[in-house]
């Protein structure tokens, strides 16, 4: 057994690349040494800002040899009278094989020519030298480039390739234009702490090696570093370091050999709102701040760097850093003092001047918009007076501090400076609030807004974009969606769900369509509001099967199969539309009963009665067998058995739908499971599709009666029997 070792050399390479081309390699090599039928102990993948390595253990020499069944040409093709033709000579010769090999077999398609052929393992040499280049040039990512006068596109320039089999270089060469790479067994060490190249003696001393040249090569060791002397060095000074995960994952490959660096800046600047310069150290310098202590906001005058360079000169990067600090914050306390000179109010007539998207206006139009549909989502919520001054006041002001200097600089605070300066400039307490929270859920794991105010506006904002933009027919397509149209839509429903609202999202969305169609005469989709329709019941489906971990066949079961882009159930949809709560409640519930069995306990009653039902023209909205069954027509006492249980249930399913208690509905029909069963099966059964057409139907509407109440809950026909 063998160990590969295979590491490209760059220069400095994106730090999102890096990670990315470690993923793809860890899902690629592997695949790929398998269908070279070549099985390894182990993939070891290794990355810095300058490499991207693989070590492969366990490698055999050569492929095993291996049997395999070729299929050639058609009995018919390959012989003629008897003989064969230029077809079934020119199979055989380009298989290596004679014509005596040869086997007809009958197929689906006719007699076809097979033929097994033995054949020997390829060495592993060969095959590493084929399949390296795959690995490489096969990785995806933003951004590539060219360099000299090649054609090679990598996302930096490629400048040293090293490839060994144990303690061999296996020759390689990559070409880009006159320049060509030869592999060997030089790696570059670290640019400063170890400017010399560094031989490696066999592929299993690489990590090693790369430790000897002050390189620690493995990503998940260098992010252990990172986080323990980033914590140690803020203890040093009596605080807390702040590690973002997504800071933490992107300075881990922005270098080589970690080492933090505290610095200090003036106390003056903690007069700040912390998010602005958390932000600036965080997104602009790829900083660590220094909290007082653990789960607080409040910061201490120091930030945490980690360096590149030499420990040695950590106080001269330090000095660096604080006049760079100082700068950008000196530039964040010029734009807070100079923002807060006028109202929020007052920056709105500016907004007017910023284009929220070429045909749908201004920012300023915008937030009129949002002020409307905010009033709609009012309404329906019959919220009081002074809850809707105070989503009117927020709807008004949301976007107006996206003209100031701050956002400007800082665009992610959008939202945050806007409850800042709300409060600065004396608006209340809940508008300032509802402006910052209007914004949530920022991502997937943010938090929601938590007020009614803040609830409404987001609704509205969210709103506004999805119908301005599909207007436009420009709906999200594969993975493109540049507007954010599904996150929009995701945020509208789990902002229901989570807190409560009764929202009849049907009845908003059909009247801000018809507003926006009033007012834009030019609608490019003619199809807006449907479109919308079917993309929000998209996003239901899709929240409730991947966040609530709904089976799909319960979730087909309350929104209606969807078979080639067209619904099995309108109703369902339709229903689902206009109450978001009860088509997430019906399926949670629906899920609850699937495991712990009772579902099974009705499941076939239904089920049975549903598919007969079928065959009947009851419509699915009448429930009171009064009136549509005639008890005249009765031939059998399971007739009327079944018929004093329906008129039973009907009170208990009025009051599962009106109280949202569906236990209620299943403990009914479980109930009335054994009179069904003795209407289908029992001594006094009764043949459902009885020849006089009378009794036929009003023995169809039995069942169908039976079916409408299940209904109530879902569309059983949709369940799979577990």
């Amino acid at each position: 057994m063998a160990t590969f070792l295979l590491e490209v050399g760059t220069e400095e390479l994106p730090a999102s690349f890096v990670s990315s081309a470690l993923e793809q390699w860890r899902t690629r090599i592997p695949a790929s040494l398998a269908e070279a039928f070549l099985s390894v102990e182990a993939v070891e993948l290794y990355g810095t800002p300058r490499r991207l390595a693989v070590l492969i253990d366990g490698l055999p020499d050569k492929q095993p040899d291996r049997q395999e069944e070729i299929k050639g040409p058609s009995a018919q093709a390959a012989f003629k009278n008897g003989k064969p033709t230029k077809a079934a000579e020119g199979f055989a010769r380009s298989r290596g094989v004679s014509l005596e090999d040869f086997e007809i077999r009958p197929t689906d398609k006719g007699e076809f020519v097979f033929v097994q052929q033995n054949i020997p393992g390829r060495p592993v040499t060969e095959l590493l030298t084929e399949l390296v280049p795959q690995w490489i040039f096969s990785l995806e990512g933003k951004r590539f480039m060219r360099w000299g006068n090649g054609d090679l596109r990598f996302p930096r320039p490629i400048r040293w390739l090293v490839t060994l089999l144990n303690d061999a270089v296996l020759p390689m060469t990559i070409e880009n234009g006159s320049e060509k790479i030869t592999s060997n067994r030089y790696t570059q060490a670290h640019r400063v702490l170890h400017p010399d190249p560094i031989a490696i003696p066999t592929a299993s001393d690489y990590v090693a090696c790369l430790k000897q040249g002050n390189i620690e090569v493995d990503p998940a060791q260098r992010r252990q570093q990172i986080q323990t002397q980033a914590e140690a060095i803020a203890q040093s000074v009596n605080g807390v370091a702040s590690i973002s995960p997504s800071l933490l994952e992107e300075v881990t490959d922005l270098v080589e050999s970690p080492n933090a660096v505290i610095g200090k800046f003036d106390s003056e600047f903690l007069e700040l709102p912390p998010e602005v310069i958390i932000t600036e150290m965080e997104s602009h310098q790829r900083y660590f701040p220094v909290l007082k202590e653990a789960n607080s906001t409040e910061l201490l005058p120091y930030f945490i760097t980690i360096s590149n360079g030499d420990p040695a000169k950590a106080k001269i990067i330090a000095a660096g850093n604080e006049r760079v600090i100082r700068a950008r914050l000196s530039d964040g306390k010029y734009f807070f003092d100079v923002d807060r000179k006028q109202g929020l109010e007052d920056y709105l007539p500016r907004l007017e001047t910023v284009t929220f998207q070429e045909d749908l206006g201004s920012v300023r139009q915008k937030a009129d918009r949002i002020v409307s549909i905010a009033n709609l989502i009012a309404d329906q919520l019959q919220v009081n007076e002074a809850d809707r001054t105070t989503i009117q006041r927020a709807a008004l002001l949301c976007k107006a501090d996206l003209v100031t200097q701050m956002v400007g600089e800082f665009p992610e605070l959008q939202g945050v400076m806007g409850e800042k300066y709300a409060r600065s400039a004396g608006e209340s307490p809940a508008v300032a609030t509802a402006i910052f929270e209007h914004y949530l859920p920022r991502g997937a794991h943010d938090q929601f807004p938590e007020t009614l105010a803040g609830q409404v506006v987001g609704l509205a904002d969210r709103l506004d974009t999805l119908v301005g933009i599909f207007s436009l027919g420009m709906l999200p397509s594969g993975s493109s969606d540049p507007f954010a149209l599904r996150r929009a839509a995701n945020a509208i429903v789990n902002i229901t769900w989570i807190a409560n609202l009764p929202l009849n999202l049907d009845a908003l969305l059909q009247q801000v369509v018809a507003d926006f169609v009033a007012t834009h005469p030019k609608v490019k989709n003619p199809d807006l509001l449907g479109q919308l329709q079917a993309f929000f019941l998209q996003r239901i489906r899709t929240l409730l099967q991947e966040d609530r971990e709904i089976d799909y066949d319960l979730v087909n079961a309350v929104l209606g199969a969807e078979t080639d882009g067209a619904l099995s159930d309108r109703e369902y949809a339709e229903r689902a539309l206009q109450d978001l709560l009860d088509v997430r409640d019906r399926a949670i519930f629906l899920q609850s009963i699937r495991e712990n069995q009772t579902l099974d306990r009705i499941y076939e009653t239904v089920n049975r009665s549903a598919r007969l039902a079928a065959q009947g023209n009851l419509e699915t909205a009448p429930l009171d067998p009064g009136l549509v069954i005639e008890p005249n027509l009765f031939q059998s006492s399971s007739e009327q058995a079944f018929y004093d249980a329906l008129v039973q249930i009907v009170p208990k399913t009025q009051a599962a739908q009106a109280e949202r208690n569906y236990q209620k509905l299943v403990d009914a029909l479980a109930e009335i499971a054994p009179v069904v069963s003795e209407f289908f099966d029992g001594k006094n059964s009764v043949l459902v599709m009885d020849e006089d057409p009378k009794i036929r139907k009003n023995r169809l509407n039995l069942l169908g009666l039976l079916r409408n109440h299940a209904r109530v809950l879902a569309d059983f026909g949709a369940i799979v029997k577990s």
